[in-house]
């Protein structure tokens, strides 16, 4: 299992169900005519404190991405606290969305960027498509964005480097195609990046060395280019680092010896020439590693 002590540090509370209020108003003396008006029904009523905005982002994902076809359907009807993977904190504001799995098909609209509270936003594992919304760079208070395994599409957005307190960003097995993003650099509280499974093309930003959290950095079956930064070195508190299955050139970064964490390192399907640092052999997992045949160097 992968080392991400941070991962789960988003568990929000269980949503306050609020009753919504009933009209009970009893006349003394009824006159023949009745001027009331209808008792209203709750079809269709908000969830009482939870703003109309979340309500409104939930439903235009509903819409765009087949909720009738859904593995479990919303109730539009019902609170929101009640949907499927929707969980909302005590005023009522939805802080987390896990639908991963669940047979949504369509694009992400623009929409969920209006839920401003949210912390958690896990859609893996379905046939989503699209590209990526760049307002999705709005949400200020994301810990988690995992969008991998669907069929995403276009480049990454750079907006994505202004979520300040994202930890996990999982956009792997997708369709994204661009150069990455040096904004993701911004990203310092960042403990996994996974980008893998794409068509990524260019180099890897150097700007990357600035994740001084990162974990996880998982890059590989892309269509990188150039030599493996020696910032990466800089890297302290790295554990895994997957490279392989790339365009990747050059010799191996003296610099990578820094890693003192480094568990697992796959280099393996590149072009990459010189020898692996003694010192770093000495601290990898061989089960757990693939170092493409390269020679450890000779000291």
């Amino acid at each position: 299992m992968l080392p991400l002590r941070t991962y789960l540090l988003c568990l929000c509370a269980s949503a306050l169900l609020l009753l919504p209020l009933l009209a009970a108003c009893n006349t003394a003396e009824p006159t023949p005519t009745n001027t009331s008006p209808p008792d209203p029904t709750p079809t269709n009523t908000p969830t009482p404190g939870a703003p109309e905005i979340d309500r409104e982002a939930l439903i235009a994902l509903y819409n765009s991405a087949n909720g009738k076809e859904w593995s479990i359907p919303w109730q539009i009807g019902a609170p929101m606290d009640e949907w499927q993977g929707v969980t909302v904190d005590s005023q009522g504001r939805v802080v987390e969305l896990i639908l991963a799995g669940s047979d949504l098909r369509g694009h992400l609209p623009p929409e969920l960027s209006n839920l401003s509270q949210l912390k958690v936003l896990s859609l893996s594992v379905n046939q989503l498509s699209g590209e990526i919304p760049v307002e999705l760079g709005n949400l200020a208070n994301l810990e988690r964005l995992e969008l991998d395994d669907n069929r995403l599409s276009g480049e990454i957005p750079a907006e994505l480097g202004n979520l300040a307190n994202l930890e996990n960003l999982n956009l792997n097995g997708n369709q994204l195609s661009g150069e990455i993003p040096a904004e993701l650099g911004n990203l310092a509280n960042l403990v996994s990046l996974g980008l893998a499974r794409n068509q990524l093309s260019g180099e890897i930003p150097v700007e990357l060395d600035n994740l001084a959290n990162l974990l996880v950095l998982a890059l590989a079956s892309n269509q990188l280019s150039g030599e493996i930064p020696v910032e990466l070195g800089n890297l302290a508190n790295l554990e895994w680092l997957f490279l392989f299955d790339n365009r990747l050139s050059g010799e191996i970064p003296a610099e990578l010896d820094n890693l003192t964490n480094l568990y697992s390192l796959h280099l393996q399907g590149n072009r990459l020439s010189g020898c692996i640092p003694r010192s770093l052999a000495n601290r990898l997992d061989f089960r757990a590693s693939d170092l493409g045949g390269l020679p450890f160097c000779i000291e």
